[in-house]
Parts: C-alpha cells; sequence; structure tokens
C-alpha cells in the first residue's frame, strides 16, 4: 500500500508541490493512504489538488485514504463541503 507523505504547509504555494507528489500514485491499483499528520495554512488551491487526486483514483475503482488528518485539513474541508468527498466525513479517532 504506497503512502504519500505531506508537508506541513498546505497554502496556495505547496499545491503545484502536492499535485507532483500525488501524480506517482495516480494509477496505483493498490489503495494509496496520503499522510497529513500536520496542516497549516490550508488553501483551497492544495484542497482542490488533493479532491481531483480522490475523485480520479475512485472513478478508477482506487480506494484512496487520508490518514492520519490533521485538524486543520479535516475543519478546512468540512468548511467548503468537501469533506464528504475526500471520506472525512467520520470523527477523527480520540
Amino acid at each position: 500500500m504506497p503512502t504519500v507523505a505531506t508537508r506541513s504547509e498546505w497554502g496556495i504555494e505547496a499545491a503545484e508541490e502536492l499535485k507532483a507528489a500525488l501524480a506517482p500514485h495516480l494509477e496505483a491499483e493498490a489503495e494509496v493512504v496520503v499522510a497529513v499528520p500536520e496542516a497549516v495554512r490550508v488553501h483551497t488551491a492544495s484542497l482542490q489538488v488533493l479532491l481531483a487526486f480522490v475523485r480520479d483514483r475512485s472513478r478508477a475503482g482506487r480506494p484512496t485514504r487520508i490518514d492520519p488528518c490533521a485538524d486543520a485539513l479535516r475543519e478546512a474541508a468540512a468548511l467548503l463541503g468537501l469533506d464528504a468527498a475526500l471520506g472525512l466525513t467520520s470523527p477523527p479517532p480520540q
């Protein structure tokens, strides 16, 4: 199972780097785990990149999971109504 580790910076300037990190895993048949243990300054552009990755994999029948998911990312996704599309609707583990 491939894991994509991400930086803590999720600002607009990090969107291209995130896209480059995710792209090699787009066609992976196995579940891809995107690890987001920390996130600060979560901008819409970076969330759009993540959403496109998850959506395209889902349409191809390829599972993707975000684990762990930093609270900042979870909150930004919920604020934009993207939490369900990203599979983040369940509460974080305590």
